[in-house]
């Protein structure tokens, strides 16, 4: 997942080791204790069959198969705190003058499981594979496939439609690696180059031992073990029985459960979540800028953080990117407003007298709880919604992207650039509102073709401004990612979104 990276001079050469120096919190590390080698790690993550994928370059709807894959495969860069996009498969990388060709040099000694070495035309090959995709467009946003070539056999050449400052940290979704012409029928056997290589795969179980010629440092755990879970629930049942050591994303109400033992450790990361309800724009009751003001004014924000999410989380301000440094937090907090709320309505002549369907999941948690606790603060203002809980696979057929009002989620704070690009760009492929919006664009394509970092975060408010004041979403808050660990376990990840499935540090204690 995406963070706005730091200043990217038009000359600039950015280089830096591989992984992650992230440094968990005490009672996750054992403060200054030593790792120790040796032991495997037994995960539970949610997931659920029949949403199951091998495919690294497909739709990774389940927390298990996303953790698996990002665990086997690596990205072209990660995420960092201090500069927040760090190498990975790619040592460095050097822009063009003019923003729009970068190339991206391989890490040394950088090998596939059966140990043939990485190569250009390798991630020119997967970088293809992955653009191809259903949803391959907004994966590498500006990006056509015959613009990305090898040059030698270790740079990779990337060139934008448009200058891009960002594009180091748009590439840390997803662009994992695989061998050069591995077909479609073989994709589950592909060899990745990650920190760990597959012994077995079962059901959506898994078990994963350590690469010991992992170009990215040294990785203390022995093995980790990934078993799929259908409900947060049964996941923090299995850690305080000891079934499991790390109960991954496990959500408030399990937090809130185990917050009396002491043998259980909780791993916060704040902003980790969006969880923002859709308004299409595009045409139907909720196109008129006005009714998509009145229900962001009709909701009781700290109410929804307080109910939905146990207070494991913070009120947000309906634009999409919390965490980023650019998010301009001087925009006024909407606050709940229901005499504004009622009387925009009546100027937008909207019909009270109907009752609007709100389409939800029960995908993660708090979701559908979001959903209902809505429609009922609504109500307040003379909208009457009903809640429509769907099965996982038909809502992301049939409701996203198309429908009219809808809950969706976000496993990750990205960067206002990284939302923009993926969502709300008028030819974003996963334009989810349908919001198509002309300064919006230029503001965009304005703000990621500047290459001084003072400069880009100044456009990226005027860009923010935009969305606050007429996009599709409804973001009322921003949910705390919550693990649950035993005792034993050490070295667990902060960073939120594809941060937190960073496990090569983590260690067990003896």
């Amino acid at each position: 997942m995406l963070w706005v990276g730091g200043a990217i001079g038009a000359g600039a050469l950015l280089t830096a080791c591989g992984g992650s120096d992230e440094k968990p919190t005490a009672s996750a590390t054992g403060g200054s204790a030593k790792p120790v080698k040796g032991g495997t790690l037994r995960v539970g993550a949610l997931g659920r069959a029949g949403a199951i994928t091998r495919d690294p370059h497909g739709s990774q709807a389940n927390e298990s198969d996303y953790l698996i894959l990002s665990l086997i495969y690596d990205t072209l860069t990660v995420p960092g705190t201090k500069p927040n996009t760090e190498p990975r498969l790619a040592a460095s990388w050097k822009p063009s003058a003019d923003l729009k060709t970068w190339r991206f040099t391989l890490a040394k000694g950088a090998k596939f499981h059966d140990g043939s070495p990485v190569t250009a035309e390798d991630v020119v090959f997967s970088l293809k594979r992955l653009r191809a995709t259903p949803s391959g467009a907004s994966r590498l946003p500006g990006i056509q496939e015959k613009n990305i070539s090898a040059e030698g056999t270790d740079t990779v050449v990337i060139v934008s439609d448009y200058a891009n400052a960002e594009l180091p940290l748009l590439v840390r979704l997803t662009t994992f690696v695989i061998p050069k012409g591995t077909s479609d029928k073989d994709i589950a056997k592909a060899p990745g180059t990650g920190p760990f290589k597959l012994d077995w795969f079962r059901g959506g179980n898994a078990r994963l031992v350590r690469n010991d010629g992992w170009y990215g440092g040294d990785v203390h755990l022995d093995a980790i073990e990934v078993k799929i879970f259908e409900s947060p629930q049964a996941m923090a049942s299995a850690l305080l029985a000891g079934q499991i050591d790390l109960a991954s994303n496990v959500g408030a109400v399990a937090a809130r459960t185990a917050e009396s033992r002491k043998d259980i450790q909780t791993v916060r990361r704040p902003n980790d979540m969006a969880m923002p309800i859709v308004m299409r724009t595009a045409d139907g009751p909720f196109a008129d800028p006005k009714v998509r003001e009145a229900l962001r004014l009709a909701v009781d924000r700290e109410a929804m953080v307080k109910q939905v999410l146990s207070g494991y989380g913070t009120v947000a301000n309906d634009v999409l990117g919390t965490g980023d440094p650019a998010y301009d937090k001087s925009l006024p907090q909407r606050t709940r407003d229901l005499a504004k709320a009622k009387q925009l309505l009546k100027e937008a002549k909207f019909d009270t007298s109907k009752t609007y369907e709100l389409y939800t999941t029960e995908d993660i948690s708090g979701l559908a709880e979001s959903a209902t606790l809505f429609a009922t603060q609504v109500r307040e203002a003379g909208v009457k919604v009903k809640v429509v809980k769907q099965e996982s696979a038909t809502f992301w057929d049939k409701t996203w992207l198309k429908g009219d009002l809808y809950t969706t989620y976000w496993g990750t704070n990205d960067s206002v650039v990284f939302f923009a690009s993926k969502t709300m760009v008028s030819d974003s492929g996963q334009n989810e509102a349908g919001w198509k919006n002309e300064d919006f664009d230029a503001a965009y394509e304005k703000a990621i073709g500047t290459p001084a970092a003072a400069e880009r975060t100044q456009l990226l408010k005027e860009l923010q401004k935009i969305e606050y004041d007429s996009s599709g979403y409804l973001l009322w808050g921003m949910a705390d990612g919550i693990d649950l660990a035993g005792p034993k376990v050490h070295g667990l990840p902060e960073l939120p979104g594809y941060g937190r499935v960073q496990l090569e540090r983590a260690w067990l204690a003896r």
